[in-house]
């Protein structure tokens, strides 16, 4: 009788516990890197977010982070389930988590993504080798379109950041970046090409006083990453989220739109090699 009775609580401590592990599946944790302010991130992911719950069946928790650095840190210790990284960043992420990171989807804009180096039209400023002994910035340390992919292209045209600029900012995300060069605390700066243009469109910069004086080559960028340790199942169900965006519905345009990106396509981890050799290259990645 008490073996009966042990038996029976056993069975129903283990369908509560079960219930609480459940429940505690049914939410999706999220994050991006703050590439630009955290009002801005709220304002762009909050669609995003709401769409998730809808087509996941499932709460979406989205939360800033304060630098590049802390995205990478919650994913690869799960923290977060699903963070939008640049590419820099999931190549930090897939190293410092032995290879646990999975790259599930991509803007159609990150196959071929470009950064713009701006200055003031007066500046005498038109080309790379004319940064030398100017004081120059980049975003975060850890972005591919504001540090990495510019630093670069400076190598290559034979400027070294560290010898050759007389002093170098990093501003944390693009905005403040453009913001740097408007009001002339640096000579130069280099950023991300679709926040540039993005305010450009939306006429908070104004290009007859600063404008963009390089456009680099272009190279793989963002994606949206998961665990390895997720789920199969509902790690099939973001991607095909995701992907099923389409800018013919109003919701998919908003997000999109929002996302500053046409659709979403399916994206895979050799299309980052090229970004890892290039952080080898510049030192920045050991």
């Amino acid at each position: 009788m008490q073996q009966h009775a042990f038996i029976k609580s056993f069975f129903a401590f283990a369908l509560v516990a079960i219930t609480f592990a459940t429940q505690a599946q049914q939410v999706l944790r999220v994050t991006t890197i703050p590439e630009e302010a955290a009002t801005e991130q709220i304002r762009k992911f909050g669609p995003l977010s709401q769409y998730l719950e809808k087509s996941l069946g499932m709460k979406v928790e989205f939360t800033p982070v304060t630098d590049y650095p802390a995205a990478v840190e919650a994913l690869v210790n799960k923290q977060v389930d699903l963070v939008w990284f640049g590419g820099f960043t999931y190549v930090q992420a897939q190293i410092r988590s032995g290879g646990k990171i999975i790259p599930i989807a991509q803007r159609e804009e990150d196959t071929k993504f470009r950064s713009v180096f701006i200055t003031q039209k007066n500046s005498g400023i038109t080309k790379l080798t004319d940064l030398k002994d100017k004081q120059i910035s980049f975003g975060s340390q850890s972005s591919t379109s504001g540090h990495l992919m510019p630093r670069t292209y400076l190598l290559e045209a034979g400027l070294n950041p560290e010898l050759d600029f007389k002093r170098i900012a990093y501003s944390g995300a693009h905005d403040a970046t453009i913001a740097s060069v408007v009001s002339g605390r640096v000579d130069a700066a280099a950023l991300d090409i679709t926040v540039w243009n993005k305010f450009v469109s939306e006429n908070k910069v104004d290009t007859s006083k600063v404008d963009v004086f390089y456009t680099t080559p272009p190279f793989f960028n963002y994606n949206w990453s998961v665990h390895a340790d997720m789920p199969t199942v509902l790690r099939d169900k973001i991607t095909k989220s995701l992907i099923a965006l389409n800018m013919n519905t109003p919701e998919g345009k908003e997000i999109l739109t929002l996302n500053r990106a046409t659709k979403y396509i399916l994206t895979k981890p050799e299309n980052y090699k090229g970004l890892e050799t290039a952080g080898k290259s510049a030192g920045l990645i050991k």
